[in-house]
């Protein structure tokens, strides 16, 4: 499985980037954040902020929430080392999409972790609102590439005619034109006897 395939990053506008929106990745289709970005972002351990969602795992449906395969963990390594931590993890981690982390403030039930909520859900929706503005812009360059591909198959056309008609022009009168041609320069006894 190609890295490309599993894991990629959400695109970012330029410019200053809120830390929320840059820890936004895109797996397995969705929009997530890993449970170590969302432990430092609430200003809890990653250890606390698991043990929390295990003990109410039934408020984490698997479109809230779900664990990376190893191919998945894998492919976080290149794309984001910093989200796994220095020396391997013990437990495997948690994804949690932008329900998952909605529903993690009724787990989470600190005034920090209220606020911070408040602001991943403002950045899920930024992140949104962009891709929905990029998406925008990737319909128009799908039709100019078809637009391109017409004109060029138009081009291609007359490039041949072109050719064709150099062919003509060059004809067979031109070919017996190299042999009466009078070499010069140093000749050899062998090529001295072909002219």
């Amino acid at each position: 499985m190609a890295v490309d395939d599993v894991l990629l990053p959400v695109p970012r506008p330029h410019g200053p980037a809120v830390s929320i929106e840059r820890s936004i990745l895109l797996l397995r289709g969705q929009r997530v954040l890993l449970d170590r970005q969302l432990a430092e972002l609430y200003g809890v351990g990653t250890k606390v902020l698991n043990q929390a969602v295990r003990r109410n795992l039934e408020r984490f449906p698997e479109d809230f929430l779900f664990r990376p395969t190893e191919a998945e963990c894998e492919a976080l390594r290149f794309v984001l080392p910093e989200a796994l931590g220095r020396g391997g993890r013990r437990h495997p981690l948690f994804a949690f999409t932008e329900q998952g982390v909605a529903r993690l403030s009724s787990v989470l039930r600190s005034p920090r972790a209220v606020a911070v909520n408040v602001e991943i859900m403002r950045a899920f929706v930024r992140v949104r609102r962009w891709a929905g503005e990029h998406e925008e812009l990737a319909v128009k360059l799908a039709d100019l590439e078809r637009e391109f591909g017409a004109r060029s198959a138009e081009h291609a056309a007359h490039i041949e005619r072109i050719y064709a008609l150099l062919d003509e022009l060059a004809g067979p009168e031109s070919e017996g034109a190299l042999e009466e041609r009078v070499w010069i320069g140093f000749r050899t006894s062998s090529n001295a006897a072909g002219s």
